[in-house]
């Protein structure tokens, strides 16, 4: 049997994030408007709500890794800033 302990992935910033965090973090920096204009969903542009738009992201793959990309650009220039 595996050990079920999580291997540590100290240079992986997805690494034990939610998609709701990521999702909560993104709309603190960008505000549903700014998610709209950087990822075209409609989840993001009539009424948004973080509970509709985790519905959508967890059925639609593609959608979530543009959000995860999302956020590690965020990361980055914030690194940078």
């Amino acid at each position: 049997m595996s050990d079920p302990t999580p291997t540590p992935q100290p240079r992986n910033p997805l690494h034990g994030m939610t998609l709701e965090k990521i999702l909560t973090e993104l709309v603190a920096e960008y505000g549903w408007q700014g998610l709209s204009e950087r990822i075209a969903l409609r989840c993001f542009s009539q009424e948004p709500s973080i509970n509709s738009s985790l519905k959508v992201l967890r059925k639609t793959p593609w959608a979530r890794e543009k959000v995860e990309g999302l956020y590690l650009f965020m990361l980055r220039e914030r690194r940078r800033g």
